[in-house]
């Protein structure tokens, strides 16, 4: 199983072209099940967990080209022919992110069998709101031998449905299916993230009439049928926090190319009050770390455009070097402090109550080997090992490959000394 040595003491100084987003780019693959002309995605991030959603549709009957390239990967996939409306356990299991056909497939053609989700170990992670929601727009729903089975032989209706709590999966899977729902949809409390409001621009491409995009109250008329179109998928606000915070706990400076401030409103002021500097310029994100002591800043994970809970463990391989300590609050997933122990390890100074973290700032970081728990833990500790006395090698770095697009490549070029090995 592969690994990854790092010796740290480099600042990070250089370029960094920000990849597609993970997460957009899941559910527009996802959206191809609702027509049967091609969509054509540009700026696809080339990562393990994308190779499982190919996986996944192609046993659906789509047809996928993916043409691979560093930084500028392209896709087109049809689905002319829908063969089987069933997502197998051997493939969903890979990834949560699978749960997405759910609703094209129900929409089209009327019926899905889905296996229940798999992925990341940070708790679990309830479909239920897939489901009610579901239900609100007329489908049948039972749960058999890990399947979900969903029905709406005559197709589904225009409802209303109101999340108790902000999902951004079932935001996304309910919006997909009223897309061809007969009537007018309202979807209130909906998750407002960018990757949203990306997936509702690229099916209003493809003729969806979708209202209130940005706003907690998406209201969707129904069409008969939508068409192909062609579509950017947006920068990854994850990994651009991600490479923001390395820069500052490296003392280096970045140039963020294809990011931007409206991607991570939170991270930038909290890095701001930290003493990172930030600026715009054009369509690149400098960031720029500060001379003095970083400073310790309290932080809470929110929906958007609160701090995002996919940063929080890089966020706490930062406040380990600040001046002072740092109270780090998690609010969406209860098992997401698993890269606590393993920070510790490298002389961290961490102690968890509850749902939130006291990070007292230490001097230095040792490097030891450490075990990635999941995967933005895993990158949390390669920000560790960038800046760590000696070396650190990290192990079960599979986690890395679902979510950073050639992480080793971008850091080395950018003055780290790191490798993959076996």
């Amino acid at each position: 199983m592969d690994k990854i040595r790092i010796m740290g003491g480099n600042p990070l100084v250089g370029d960094i072209r920000v990849s597609g987003a993970k997460n957009a780019a899941l559910p527009l693959m996802a959206a191809s099940l609702l027509t049967d002309q091609p969509l054509h995605l540009t700026s696809v991030p080339d990562l393990s967990d994308i190779l499982s959603m190919i996986e996944l549709l192609t046993h659906m009957g789509a047809e996928i080209t993916f043409d691979r390239r560093i930084d500028s990967s392209s896709m087109t996939l049809c689905v002319k022919n829908l063969s089987d409306t069933t997502a197998p356990y051997d493939v969903v299991r890979k990834m949560r992110a699978s749960v997405l056909v759910l609703g094209p497939l129900v929409a089209r053609a009327g019926e899905a069998h889905v296996s229940l989700p798999g992925g990341c170990a940070i708790g679990t992670r309830p479909i239920d709101l897939h489901l009610k929601g579901l239900e609100a727009l007329g489908a049948e729903i039972t749960l058999e031998g890990g399947y979900i089975h969903a029905k709406a032989p005559n197709g589904l209706q225009g409802g209303t449905f109101t999340f108790p709590i902000v999902s951004v999966t079932g935001t996304e899977n309910l919006m997909m299916a009223a897309t061809l729902a007969k009537g007018t949809t309202r979807l209130i409390n909906v998750a407002r993230e960018p990757e949203i409001a990306d997936l509702a621009a690229c099916l209003t491409g493809m003729g969806a009439k979708i209202s209130g995009i940005g706003t907690d109250t998406l209201i969707i008329e129904g069409v008969e049928s939508l068409q192909g179109t062609t579509h950017r998928v947006i920068s990854d606000r994850i990994e651009a926090g991600t490479y923001a915070m390395a820069a500052a706990i490296t003392k280096g400076n970045l140039r963020l190319k294809g990011a931007c401030l409206d991607l991570i409103p939170t991270v930038a002021s909290l890095l701001q009050q930290a003493g990172v500097e930030l600026e715009e310029e054009g369509e690149d994100l400098i960031v720029r770390s500060p001379s003095a002591p970083l400073q310790g800043v309290d932080m809470m994970t929110e929906p958007f455009p609160g701090f995002a809970t996919d940063l929080q463990a890089q966020w706490m391989a930062l406040m380990t070097l600040s001046e002072g300590a740092s109270m780090i609050t998690e609010t969406i997933w209860e098992n997401r402090f698993m890269h606590v122990p393993e920070l510790c390890r490298m002389g961290a100074n961490i102690t968890i109550h509850g749902s939130s973290a006291l990070v007292r700032g230490v001097k230095a970081l040792k490097g030891a080997p450490v075990m990635a728990t999941d995967l933005r833990a895993s990158v949390s500790l390669v920000m560790a090992g960038l800046v760590a006395e000696g070396e650190t090698v990290i192990h079960r770095v599979y986690h890395l490959d679902r979510g950073y697009e050639h992480l080793e490549e971008k850091l080395r070029n950018c003055g780290a000394e790191i490798e993959r090995i076996q």
